[in-house]
Order: structure tokens, then sequence, then C-alpha cells
């Protein structure tokens, strides 16, 4: 069965029992205060395992003249039912070791009974209780339907209880929550169930039967009621009531009620008269009755109110999970007829996050002229003019294709085309996953098997969905097609932005850039690496800044340009004037915590996270490599590298005598690299893609010749973390 049954079958459930579920889980938190309020009352017996029956009537039989029965309900309450020595009949609450009244009993809290009545059955009757029971079924393959999907999305059951990758609020924690709420849930849906069948009667009956002959020859010698074995040997949280005999006839006897059977006892031998066992649909349903509402036990009646409550939130997450679902399942509409198309964009997505990178490249080449077509996987077909194929897919569960992508491989195959097309695959996943972008890669292996492909790029890998790693693909492709055109994210409007005040700011160097400390109004949480993102009103289009933290005050460095909206409002920025911005956090990107030597490596203004992170490096050795243009250039960050030896800060000058560019000092340093990257270190990037480029291919030399490893090692045990724009 597909991934895509699954999610539509759970999707399909949770809208058809929308209400039901709503009412359950509301109801369920009432009445799992029920359990806990009673075991909190003060004639709440804790130690029933330890007072055994014949104490309990000893006691009794001390206080008042006659006992008519005992009754241990299912919170473990002792009540006895007597003639009191003023020879009136009363029944109450009693302590089970001194016998003594703590109570009355208690009629039900009408706001518990009102609970009950419309949890049970809507207020509905055999209707309602009909309707309980179905939906309960349905709740159970709810929560069934949906632990598959976990399984599915976290990689298989093995990986159940792996780390999950936060695309958002409400997806993380309906894993994180669904997980651990899982058998819970279950177990109270199918006690449901199980309770409404015994309603109905739909279960096996089975009344029991004494059978036993006052014929029979019972020992002439009379012992006294709390000597009897049965009573001596039994303990109160076994008893569920016992009756007393009405006279002193000797065929009139104990009957006994206790958990696993029901006992008739002799009124002066006390000897087993007749002893039947309940039957296995009675030992059920009771544990069905305690489970589904947690009397007698507070523990249970917690982990009861946690999963009602935790239904409450899957009913939220859920449904905005599929709306934003909805609001990214839709392609761009095509321009043109696919046979017009140059460059053909195919897109495999199994919860539509790719659609949005799909779109940005579509509209990319749409404002560039350039004739694009744009289509799902599985509408895969000949396209007349294609001379390039793009395909954009993510992975989905144990390496699988989405949904709108199983047929692919085959259609591929199967397809004829007439002229040579350029292929470029770009995966979309998470490392954490160990099938990461693996359905990118099985259509890389077909592909290299079909003579009219000609692979352009190799696969590139998207971790986390970051559109600064897609753009630098973007980049990548451009100059091997020279076909140019801008990525540019869709942003929606910032749903939450702070004010920050300006603290202070450095004029404009030689390369046009400066340097600003904004200081939040109220306390933030932040780390040098996260994003400060600013939305200026002029044209509602956001941008991102590596943020430095330097005490509780954020550093930016700023590349100004002429006709730069962002640049320009904040070199406009005088002292104390408010700036409305949001954080971004950006986690990938942090400072290594328990390592013992780290690469900084960046140029331009790509130092900025940086000034951050050496401020509060502590025992972490710390290599900075940066590029600028001429030695005024590093007159503004001079007095934030204070924190890290001299020996250890190497600066590249590209408009000096001696030119020199970072991947130079990288590779005069070459035995540092390796040396850190071996020992488990990390190696940090921050700053223009070119550079980048240009980084790696130096780091790729170096790891070769001194390590014999690839650098794709490293990027995967994520020790080359990078941010580049």
């Amino acid at each position: 069965m597909t991934t895509s049954i699954w999610r539509y079958s759970h999707l399909t459930l949770a809208i058809s029992s929308f209400l039901f579920v709503l009412v359950a889980a509301v109801t369920g938190i009432v009445l799992s205060f029920e359990p806990i309020s009673k075991q909190l009352s003060d004639y709440s017996i804790s130690n029933t395992e330890e007072i055994t029956l014949a104490q309990t009537i000893s006691a009794l039989q001390k206080q008042y003249d006659e006992i008519i029965s005992i009754t241990v309900d299912e919170n473990d309450f002792v009540s006895a039912s007597v003639v009191t020595k003023e020879g009136k009949s009363d029944t109450f609450y009693i302590h089970p070791i001194t016998g003594e009244k703590l109570s009355d009993i208690e009629k039900k809290n009408p706001i518990f009974q009102f609970a009950t009545s419309l949890h049970r059955s809507l207020f509905l009757k055999s209707t309602g209780r009909f309707i309980v029971g179905f939906m309960s079924f349905l709740l159970c393959l709810i929560a069934v339907t949906g632990f598959i999907l976990i399984a599915k999305r976290q990689g298989g059951f093995k990986q159940l209880f792996s780390k999950v990758i936060k695309e958002n609020f409400e997806q993380y924690y309906h894993i994180i929550v669904g997980r651990y709420t899982l058998i819970p849930i279950i177990i109270i849906t199918l006690t449901g169930v199980y309770l409404s069948l015994d309603k109905f009667s739909v279960l096996p009956t089975d009344k029991i039967k004494h059978s036993f002959d006052f014929s029979s020859t019972f020992p002439n010698k009379k012992i006294t009621v709390v000597e009897f074995p049965t009573f001596t040997n039994t303990t109160l949280n076994k008893v569920k009531s016992i009756e007393f005999p009405f006279s002193e006839d000797e065929e009139d006897y104990f009957f006994a009620k206790l958990n696993d059977s029901e006992v008739l006892i002799h009124q002066y031998t006390g000897t087993i008269i007749s002893k039947e066992n309940l039957s296995l649909t009675s030992i059920l349903l009771n544990w069905s009755l305690l489970l589904h509402t947690g009397n007698g036990t507070i523990i249970w009646s917690v982990v009861l109110l946690l999963s009602s409550i935790s239904i409450l939130f899957f009913i939220y997450s859920g449904f905005a999970m599929t709306f934003k679902r909805i609001q990214k399942s839709s392609l761009p509409k095509n321009k043109i007829k696919k046979d017009n198309a140059e460059v053909i964009i195919l897109v495999g997505s199994e919860t539509n996050n790719t659609y949005p990178f799909a779109s940005s490249l579509y509209n990319a080449f749409i404002k560039k002229d350039t004739p694009v077509f744009i289509d799902i996987l599985n509408n895969y077909t000949s396209y007349k003019n294609a001379k390039h194929l793009i395909v954009l897919t993510s992975t989905y569960g144990e390496g699988e294709a989405p949904s709108n992508a199983s047929k692919f491989l085959q259609l591929i195959q199967q397809t004829t085309i007439q002229n040579p097309v350029n292929y470029s695959i770009v995966g979309f996943g998470s490392r954490a996953y160990p099938h990461f972008c693996q359905f990118a890669i099985d259509i890389e292996n077909i592909l290299e098997q079909l003579p009219k492909f000609k692979t352009l790029l190799p696969v590139y890998k998207i971790n986390n969905q970051s559109f600064q790693d897609f753009k630098t693909w973007g980049h990548q492709w451009s100059e091997k097609t020279e076909i140019n055109f801008e990525l540019i994210q869709e942003i929606k409007k910032p749903k939450k932005q702070q004010t920050f005040t300006t603290l202070s700011k450095t004029e404009v160097n030689n390369d046009d850039s400066f340097l600003i400390c904004l200081h939040p109004t109220r306390k933030l949480r932040f780390n040098s690496g996260d994003l400060l993102s600013i939305t200026p009103k002029e044209d509602n289009i956001e941008r991102l800044y590596s943020i430095g933290k330097i005490g509780n005050d954020i550093i930016l460095s700023i590349k100004k340009h002429d006709l730069g909206v962002c640049s320009n409002l904040l070199y406009q920025l005088k002292q104390n004037e408010p700036l409305k911005a949001s954080i971004k956090q950006n986690k990938a990107f942090y400072f290594p915590k328990k390592k013992k030597e780290v690469v900084l490596i960046a140029n331009g203004t790509g130092i900025a996270p940086f000034l951050g992170m050496l401020q509060h490096k502590k025992g972490t050795k710390a290599h900075l490599f940066w590029g600028g243009r001429t030695k005024e250039s590093l007159k503004m960050y001079t007095p934030l590298l204070k924190n890290i030896e001299q020996s250890n800060i190497h600066i590249a000058y590209s408009q000096e005598k001696e030119k020199e560019y970072v991947q130079d000092l990288l590779l005069k340093e070459e035995t540092t690299i390796s040396t850190v990257l071996q020992n488990g270190g990390t190696i940090m990037i921050c700053g223009s893609i070119k550079m980048l480029k240009g980084v790696e291919k130096v780091l790729e030399q170096i790891t070769s010749n001194k390590l014999n490893t690839s650098l794709n090692h490293f990027k995967k045990t994520n020790q080359i973390k990078t941010d580049c724009y």
C-alpha cells in the first residue's frame, strides 16, 4: 500500500470523525480529573493490598451490631452496609482497619455526570452509544495510520525514535507527541469499543451458575468469621464485594465477588461451598473499564489526561499542516505548451515542501523570457524542443519516491525522445535520515543509462530545505548553461517583528562596507549565526543578514549599494533610532560547543557572525581566514578580533601589491586544515558563493591529498558548515 493511501486514509478518518474526537477529547479531559479528585479525598485508602478481609470484618463487628455487606469499588474506597448499635440501617465509607465511618456515600458531581453522559452517548441513548463505539474504532484507525506515517517519514520502524527534523512547529510536535501517546490512545479507543460492544450484548455472555449440595458433610467444628481461611488470605484489593448471610440457617452462606471469581462460603465452618472463575469476557470488561476511566490510580488518570490533551493538539496541528500543504500544493500555471519549452522542470514531493522551490525556479526563468514548462514527475512525457531537464524531488520514507513521482522511473525508460537533453537533479531531504536524497540518486542512476540524456551537474543535495543551498545550485547551473536568472524566495509577510534600537554605526570604509550595532528592546534569545530578517516597506522583500552576537547586542556587517533599499535604510539609521526586524534561527550554522578546534573562513562582510562567535568560543581553539580588498578593509574589524591569538589570524588582500585570496591562505595552512578535520573539528564558511566555490575546490584538494578522503565525507559528518549568499 503506498504512502499516499495511508495519508489520505489518515486525513479522511480525521475529517469524518472530527466533531466526535473533539467532544471525546474535551470530555475525556474533564473526566480524567474525577479519579484524581477521588484519590485525593479523605476516604481514599492507599494500602488495600496490605489489609485482609478478616481485619476489616473484625473491626466492623466491634463497631456495629450487624454487617450486611462490604464493597470495595474501582477507586479502592471501602464501604459497608451495616445495622448500627442504635438499630438503624446505614451505608457509608469506612476505614478498613478501624471500621470507623469516614463519609457518607457521595453522589456523582454534576459536572462529571454531565461529561459522562456526553462522553458515553452524546445524550442520544442507544443510538449515541453506537455512534460513540463506532467513532472510537475510527479514532483507533487514525492512531494506527498516523503511526505508520510517522514510521514511513522517519525511514522505517527501527528509526521511529530517531531525530525529527523540525520543518515547523505543527509538524515537529505532531510527530514528537504522536510517538509517545500512540499506545495510550490505542488503549483508550480499543477499551471504548469493547465497552460499547458489551452495552449492546455483542460479547459472549457467560453467567456464573453455582452448583452445591448442602446434604454433603461439612466439618462440625464452628469457627469465628475472622478465622475463615478465605478471609484471612484475601486482601481488600482483590475484593469487589461480600454479602453476609441473611439468617443463621446453615443453608445461608457468604457470597463473595472477587476480581477473578465468585465464591460461596459456609457461614459456620468457612469452607468454600462453590467457586466459579469469571469468564475471559468479564475479566477483559473489568480491565477495559479500569483502563478507559483511570479509576483507582492517579498515574494512569494523568496519562489519560495528557492523552486527551494530545488529541486536541493533533486536531489543531493536523489541520494546520493540511492547510499549509494545500497552500503549497499548486505549481505555477504554464504559459506555453510543453513542446515549445526549452527548459522542463519536473517536481516530486510528498508533503508539497518542494513546490515553493520549483515555483521560484519557474518564475526566475519566466522573468528572463526563457521558454519553460513545469509539471510533476508522474506526468513525464516527450518534450519536442527540450534542451534541459531539471528534476526537483524529495525522498520519502525508506528511500521511496514521493507519491506524485512513483511512476517516473518507469515512464522515463518507456518514453522515446528525439533530441539529446541535458539534465540536472536536485534532491531535497535531511542528513539526519538514513536515506538522504535516495530517490534523487535513483533517478540519476537510471538517466545515466539512457543514451539521450547527458548529465550537466552531479546530483545536488539540499539539506533541510535550505534556500541558500538552492541558490548555490542555481549559480552553478547558470555558469554551466550560460542561462542567467535570479532565484528569489517567496516571502510571506512577517508574523512577528521586534523593535531594535540603533546603538552605533561606523562610517563606510573603502569597501563601501560598515558595521552597525543593534540592541533588542526586550529580552530575546539568539546566537551568532542566526539571521536578522528585515523587510523594508519600499518593496516588501525580505533580506537576511548573518548575526554576530556581542553581549546581548547584534553586530551586522553591511555592504552598502547605491541602489540598495535595505543597505541604505540601515546606513541612514541614527543613534537610538528604532528598527523593526525579526530573528530567524539558523542552528545549522552555530559555533560547535564541544569541538577542540574550529576553522572560520570568510570574505568581506561574511565575517559578521564570526565576530560574535570569537567572543564566546571559550576553550575552543579558533583559526580565522578572511579575505578583503586592502589593508584598510580590515581596520573596521580589528577591535573585535582581540579574543583570538594573532598567530591564528590569516588575512588575504585581493588588491594589494601581492594579490592573495582566501583559497591561497588555505593552501599555505593545509596541514592545519587537514589536522582539524582529521581530529573531528569543524570548518565554517560564510561569505559570497563565488568564494565558497573556490574554497570548496581547495578543501577538496587538501582532503584528497592529505587525508585520502573526499570533502563530501566531511559534509556528511556535518564538519563543514556553510552560510553563503
